[in-house]
């Protein structure tokens, strides 16, 4: 399926971003110091205390807890904000946001109901290296580079997949009990499904208006470019905490 403009080369091939990318940049590096440490979102100790102590099927529990997951896990926004950046309509978002929806889950589930052993700290790793990557193939980067347009749909979903395992790492710090398992597992991934709907109508809804503006295409240069800084950053934290852990 043919995209109006999945790129900025292709949106908008004439304009110059960089006498306008500067100062928005020097503030996000100030940013990402200082908020470093959220990028994490690891488990809440509170949340981990209240599982550790349930047996059984809790729906309702779980299910909070994959959307609360969502909401707060900047990775996963930061990848969906790129997947979205430059898809107009939404039988677009519907099929870019199925399929990663599609890869989370099918790792998510067999990830904690097989119990993988993958590093949190490496998922993690690759995870900001998705954002980097969306944020790349939105400024036009490989086709300059290589002559060739990587398939953005394959991209997503094989992304989606390693999301999907950096949810299952962050479920099973919860230690969850075997009884109830299965169910308890379905509830947290609708959880995710919610969250990411909610997150996912909220960026939309923003996007939309920034969209009628003319700063849109302005700065659209520089808001890939910080994301881009943003993945580097969480990668960069991530693969810190694997060399000293």
């Amino acid at each position: 399926m043919d995209l109006p403009c999945f790129s900025l080369d292709r949106c908008s091939p004439t304009i110059t971003w960089q006498s306008r990318l500067r100062p928005l940049l020097i503030a996000t590096s100030l940013f990402l110091v200082l908020c470093a440490s959220a990028f994490a979102h690891g488990v809440a100790e509170g949340d981990k205390g209240y599982i550790q102590e349930i047996t059984g099927v809790n729906l309702m529990a779980f299910t909070y807890l994959g959307a609360k997951h969502m909401v707060t896990g900047y990775d996963h926004l930061l990848f969906l904000f790129g997947v979205i950046f430059f898809l107009y309509r939404l039988q677009h978002v519907a099929l870019y946001v199925s399929l990663f929806a599609v890869g989370h889950s099918v790792t998510l589930l067999a990830g904690v109901y097989f119990g993988s052993n993958v590093s949190a700290y490496l998922i993690d790793a690759i995870i900001g290296l998705s954002v980097v990557y969306k944020a790349l193939d939105n400024l036009g980067a490989f086709q300059r580079w290589s002559g060739v347009q990587p398939d953005t749909r394959v991209a997503t979903l094989v992304f989606g997949l390693f999301h999907g395992f950096g949810l299952a790492t962050k479920i099973q710090e919860y230690e969850i009990s075997a009884d109830g398992l299965l169910p308890n597992l379905l509830a947290f991934n609708v959880g995710v499904e919610i969250g990411q709907l909610l997150a996912l109508t909220a960026i939309l809804i923003v996007m939309g208006f920034w969209r009628r503006t003319a700063s849109f295409l302005r700065n659209a240069y520089a808001a890939n470019v910080v994301v881009m800084a943003a993945g580097f950053a969480l990668t960069g934290y991530q693969l810190t905490g694997l060399v000293v852990a």
